[in-house]
């Protein structure tokens, strides 16, 4: 049984709740990512901020991101896996929730990241094309 653990790409690095969109937006550019974990002081996840939160919530608003914080960004709760979820658990979560990257926490704390990408190159070919179609359906 493949986990969470064993596909995800270890050390996701969280964006502080208070910090500055154009904070996430410079992290985003060093890391070479499209988005990351909004995580408060407790450490726990409050969301996820992806590169077209940015631009259409911030930008395309008008709202300053020097001034805008990520954490007025999380909506709801956040969608998880936890790192000792099988492989078929990671599917369904991305299916159902039409999320293409799923944040891995093991207990509250993140410990890494799962993405379409991560799930395509550990599973089976027709495994990764029910997911592809899952989320590419509205």
């Amino acid at each position: 049984m493949t986990t969470a653990r064993e596909v995800m790409t270890a050390g996701a690095e969280c964006i502080g709740a208070q910090e500055t969109v154009l904070e996430a937006a410079k992290k985003m550019t060093e890391l070479g990512v499209g988005a990351l974990p909004i995580c408060g002081t407790d450490e726990r996840l409050k969301g996820m901020l992806t590169d077209r939160d940015i631009v259409v919530k911030v930008l395309g608003v008008g709202k300053d991101p020097a001034e805008a914080k990520a954490g007025d960004l999380a909506q709801g709760k956040a969608v998880t896996i936890g790192a000792d979820d099988d492989a078929e658990e990671i599917l369904r979560t991305m299916s159902e929730h039409k999320v293409r990257r799923l944040p891995v926490i093991d207990g509250h704390i993140l410990v890494g990241m799962v993405a379409q990408a991560d799930i395509a190159r550990a599973l089976p070919d027709p495994k990764v094309g029910d997911l592809l179609q899952a989320l590419s359906t509205d």
